[in-house]
């Protein structure tokens, strides 16, 4: 970031904890489409997106005078975005999370296949975001937290109050589904 761009953030942040709303305003319109974009990966449609967003962007008001300017500003407001959306899933835990339970009770290792993610090379990553949205709410969490934003499985099973078995299970579970739905566009490339 330039250093004029990095000083028009430091004002709008200033702007924002003495409660300027034109600031508020900037800001909101400055992350809106990034931000709107890492909410849309958890939601099970726009409007939804939208929620998390107005919510998360409350949040980031509320909490921005504890931004200690020692990291990236669209990184804070990015983890508290993130954090937004999975409390939202925690809220509705109980509807989201329907596992096999001889699945989780046996406890499986997810395997990763070193060469899996060239089967999806030539894929456009609207297609990949189209099928992660059309995945079961807890697959699609589970599935974000852990590929998307680098959460291992035992924070994922603390954040979301599950057990680890259930985080791998339902990642596992997720794979195999967006594989399933994106086997059609795998063929083509294979071919």
């Amino acid at each position: 970031m330039t250093e004029t761009g990095k000083e028009k953030i430091e004002a709008l942040i200033e702007g924002c904890i003495k409660g300027d709303r034109n600031s508020q305003h900037v800001l909101y319109k400055l992350y809106y489409g990034k931000m709107l974009g890492v909410c849309m990966r958890y939601a099970k449609d726009h409007e939804e997106a939208r929620d998390i967003l107005q919510e998360g962007f409350i949040k980031v008001y509320s909490n921005i005078s504890d931004f200690g300017k020692s990291g990236s500003f669209e990184g804070w407001v990015r983890k508290i975005m993130v954090n937004t959306a999975i409390d939202t899933y925690r809220k509705n835990k109980q509807s989201i999370f329907q596992v096999d339970s001889d699945y989780v009770d046996a406890n499986a290792e997810v395997i990763e296949d070193e060469n899996e993610s060239e089967e999806y090379n030539g894929i456009n990553p609207a297609q990949i975001m189209e099928a992660v949205q059309k995945l079961s709410p807890a697959y699609r969490a589970i599935f974000n937290m852990y590929v998307v934003d680098e959460f291992t499985h035992k924070e994922i099973a603390a954040q979301l109050g599950i057990s680890e078995g259930t985080s791998k299970s339902n990642y596992s579970k997720a794979k195999a589904n967006l594989k399933r739905m994106l086997e059609d566009k795998i063929k083509k490339f294979q071919h």
